[in-house]
């Protein structure tokens, strides 16, 4: 949803009653994943997308239905013999959409939503899509780390979803869960789906160097809040990094540890070392090798990898620590220039985050779209 979020905001705001389709479940090769939105406002514009072009304008019309007559809809698009190319997905993969009317009535907590993601605050929204009573569709309960607002339909259900919510909001996660009527835990029956605002995950690329310039692109382009920090101040300037969104002085491994005493690294936070220099490279690896970070990579020839893992070994840090870090950095592209370096960095980001092997589709026979490492919305049916 926070692709179409100031959009759905304003146009509720301005007294409108909108449609939204959120993709809540995937099967397969789904182009989008689960939270992805597309809303049709009053005025019978769309926004966003939940399939890449496949069924947005069968949800167009379905949304344009409901938000007519206000009656929430759980909707399934799959690929169809017949017709594929106008209603199904040509992926062959299968998406589950809940459509929904959004209005200021229906959903008063939606502005108090677009500020915490905005100010980055974790905040994750807990919507009814399937309920015997029909009473319970589309009701939502906004969770945050000291509680929740709103109501699905009991006291009971608030406070059993409210709970599970805190830990998928904790690591960002978008999940469909399963309770009973009343929010029974071994129950089924009532069907939520959770989508969760976590703050942008932080890309940390030490060393002002050019490929630090071309690396801090990639990283905003992926949705990274990214920082570039380096001791030297001649080179560490705004100017020469616009798309940070800061640029730090400081000693890397100072400004690292700072941040991790002020527990501002979690699990998601990626760090690009680019100094290549022993003064500044290994302190930092020192204190990132030992956190729990979804990846370190450092940038160096095989010889300056070599000197800088006697080093490290030397400073007392044990195989598994060492065995985390991703040096050289990036994949095998024959990248030369800077642009090219970072795509293979930003490659090789991506390859971990979602289990993908670097070589090429066309030679392989593998599924597309990997199943999450830490998720099991892409299942079959």
């Amino acid at each position: 949803m926070r692709e179409v979020l100031k959009d759905l905001v304003d146009a509720v705001a301005a007294g409108h009653t909108v449609g939204l389709g959120t993709v809540v479940r995937t099967f397969r090769s789904a182009p989008r994943p689960a939270g992805a939105s597309m809303m049709v406002d009053a005025d019978g514009r769309a926004v966003g997308s939940v399939s890449g072009g496949c069924v947005e304008g069968a949800l167009y019309e379905l949304a344009s239905v409901v938000i007519e007559d206000g009656v929430p809809v759980l909707q399934r698009y799959g690929i169809s013999d017949n017709d594929a190319f106008e209603v199904g997905l040509t992926c062959g993969g299968i998406i589950d959409v809940f459509v929904e009317a959004v209005t200021q009535e229906s959903f008063p907590q939606l502005g108090r939503v677009a500020a915490d993601v905005d100010a980055g605050n974790p905040v994750a929204i807990a919507t009814v899509i399937e309920h015997p009573d029909a009473a319970w569709l589309g009701r939502h309960l906004v969770v945050h780390p000291d509680g929740f607002d709103g109501t699905l339909g009991s006291a009971r259900a608030d406070h059993a979803v409210s709970d599970d919510v805190m830990g998928l909001l904790a690591a960002g996660r978008n999940t469909t869960l399963m309770y009973g009527p009343d929010g029974e835990r071994r129950g089924d029956g009532m069907r939520v789906f959770v989508a969760s605002f976590a703050p942008q995950p932080r890309m940390l690329v030490f060393g002002a160097i050019d490929f630090a310039a071309a690396v801090a692109k990639q990283g905003s382009f992926l949705g990274y809040r990214v920082t570039v920090c380096d001791a030297r101040a001649v080179f560490a300037t705004k100017a020469r990094f616009p798309v940070a969104d800061e640029v730090v002085v400081e000693w890397p491994h100072r400004y690292l540890q700072a941040q991790l005493d002020a527990d501002l690294v979690d699990p998601r936070t990626v760090i690009c070392v680019l100094t290549h220099d022993p003064k500044f490279d290994v302190p930092l690896l020192e204190v990132a090798l030992r956190r729990d970070v979804a990846f370190v990579g450092a940038m160096g020839s095989r010889k300056t990898h070599e000197d800088r893992m006697d080093r490290l070994r030397e400073a007392g840090l044990s195989g598994v620590e060492l065995a985390k870090l991703s040096s050289p950095i990036g994949l095998d592209l024959g990248s030369r220039t800077p642009e090219e370096t970072a795509v293979s960095i930003a490659a090789e980001i991506i390859a971990l985050r979602w289990g993908g092997k670097g070589g090429r589709l066309s030679g392989m026979e593998a599924r597309i779209h990997h199943v999450p490492l830490a998720d099991a919305e892409h299942e079959d049916p």
